[in-house]
């Protein structure tokens, strides 16, 4: 079993950053990407990056240049800077892990969500 825990959110002003962290226990990552999401109220929840032990990472179009992925193997933790924001980035955002070869739509696990409110 993970335990996924989120913090860092808070509410900041358009043109603000913010720092996410995403603390994983249970056991290594060595073969799970991590990745966030977001859901804003009324909208579906949508894909924002994911980091592979590699280092490798993917973004969404939305968040390109503004957003770095990154993550700790050694404190199995991933983290998602978050610069230039906007209030449309307003939203809950969540973390999760997924096997190698497995899929978004169902994580292995996921963590409760940490809230970030961009103020216009």
């Amino acid at each position: 079993q993970v335990q996924l825990v989120e913090s860092g959110g808070g509410l900041v002003q358009a043109g603000g950053s913010l720092r996410l962290s995403c603390a994983a226990s249970g056991r290594t990552l060595s073969n799970y990407v991590m990745g966030w999401f977001r859901q804003a109220p009324g909208k579906d929840r949508e894909f924002v990056a994911d980091v592979r032990w590699s280092g490798n990472t993917d973004y969404a179009d939305s968040v390109k240049g503004r957003f770095t992925i990154s993550r700790d193997n050694v404190k199995n933790t991933a983290y998602l800077q978050m610069n230039s924001l906007k209030a449309e980035d307003t939203a809950v955002y969540y973390c999760a892990v997924r096997r190698y070869g497995g899929s978004w739509e169902r994580p292995e696990y996921r963590g409760q969500g940490t809230q970030v409110t961009v103020s216009s």
